[in-house]
C-alpha cells in the first residue's frame, strides 16, 4: 500500500470536513442536484472523449495508486549481478533454471531471449518496443484522469450558471433564493474538491509511478544486454548502480557489505 497516497486522501477529507463542521453542518454541503451536474456531467464528457473500456479501466488504474508494487531497484541488480555470475561460470544456458524462480515477466521473457541466443539488436529492439507500449498505455489512464480533473471543475461553472439563472428567476420568491444560491455555489465546491484532491493528484502519483518503473525497466534492458554480451559482473554492476538514486546507492552498498560479511561466515563456518 501506497500510504503517502493513502493518508493524503485521508488529510483532505478530514481538512474539508473540519472546516464546514467548523461553522455549520455537512448537510448544507449536501445538494442532489449539484451532485448529479458534476458528477454526471463530468462522467458523460469523459464517455465522450474516450471509449468505455477506458473510462472503466481508469477505477483499475487508481487502484495502483493505493496499492501498485514496485520491485526495489537494489534487488534487481543484485539478481542481475547474480545471474551475470552464473552466465559466466556455467553459460547462457545454465540461466535457464534461474528463469523459473523470477518473479517479474519482464526480467523472465527478456532472459528468454538470451537463453535462446537471439541477437543482441533484436533483443533490444523487442524490449524497447514493448517498454514504449507500456509507456503508452500509463499515459492513457493519466490521461483520462487528467481529462476528469479539467471537467469537474467546468461542470461546477456550468452548475453555477444553472443556479444563476434560477436565483434570477425566483427573486420575486425568497423561499426560493436559498435552493438557487445552493446549488450555484455547491457545484463549484463539488468540482473543485473532485478536481483538485482526487483526480489531478492521483494523476501525478500514476505518473511518478510509470516513470519508476519505466527506468527500472531501462535498467533490465541494460543488464540482460550485458549478460547477452558476457560483460564482467562487476563491470556491469557499476553500469546499473548508475541507474541508482545516490541515496540508493549508499543502501546498496550497505547491503552489499552485510551480504559480504555473511559470505565470509559461511565459508568460516564450513572451514
Amino acid at each position: 500500500m501506497d500510504i503517502a497516497s493513502f493518508l493524503g486522501v485521508i488529510i483532505g477529507i478530514v481538512c474539508v470536513v473540519i472546516s464546514i463542521l467548523l461553522d455549520g453542518s455537512l448537510m448544507q454541503f449536501f445538494n442532489v442536484p449539484s451532485i448529479f451536474i458534476v458528477l454526471g456531467g463530468g462522467f458523460a464528457s469523459t464517455l465522450i472523449s474516450y471509449r468505455l473500456n477506458e473510462v472503466i479501466n481508469v477505477f483499475i488504474v487508481v487502484k495502483k495508486a493505493f496499492f501498485g508494487k514496485s520491485e526495489s531497484p537494489i534487488n534487481t541488480i543484485k539478481l542481475l549481478v547474480n545471474l551475470s555470475q552464473k552466465a559466466r561460470r556455467e553459460g547462457l544456458l545454465s540461466l535457464e533454471s534461474e528463469q523459473e524462480k523470477i518473479d517479474d515477466p519482464f526480467i523472465r521473457d527478456s532472459l528468454q531471449m538470451v537463453i535462446d541466443a537471439v541477437e543482441d539488436t533484436l533483443i533490444k529492439e523487442t524490449l524497447e518496443l514493448e517498454l514504449e507500449n507500456l509507456q503508452m498505455r500509463h499515459q492513457k489512464g493519466q490521461s483520462v484522469l487528467k481529462t476528469m480533473g479539467n471537467l469537474f471543475p467546468a461542470w461546477g461553472m456550468i452548475g453555477t450558471l444553472i443556479g444563476l439563472v434560477q436565483l434570477l428567476n425566483k427573486m420575486d420568491d425568497p423561499s426560493a433564493i436559498g435552493p438557487a444560491m445552493a446549488v450555484a455555489l455547491i457545484t463549484t465546491f463539488y468540482g473543485s474538491v473532485l478536481s483538485n484532491l482526487f483526480c489531478g493528484p492521483f494523476a501525478n502519483k500514476l505518473s511518478v509511478k510509470s516513470k519508476e518503473e519505466i527506468r527500472q525497466k531501462e535498467m533490465v534492458i541494460e543488464g540482460i544486454l550485458s549478460i547477452q554480451a558476457g560483460e564482467n559482473p562487476r563491470v556491469m554492476e557499476q553500469k546499473l548502480k548508475a541507474f541508482l538514486s545516490p541515496e540508493q546507492r549508499i543502501e546498496y552498498e550497505k547491503a552489499d557489505k552485510v551480504s559480504d560479511r555473511s559470505a565470509e561466515f559461511r565459508e568460516a563456518t564450513v572451514k
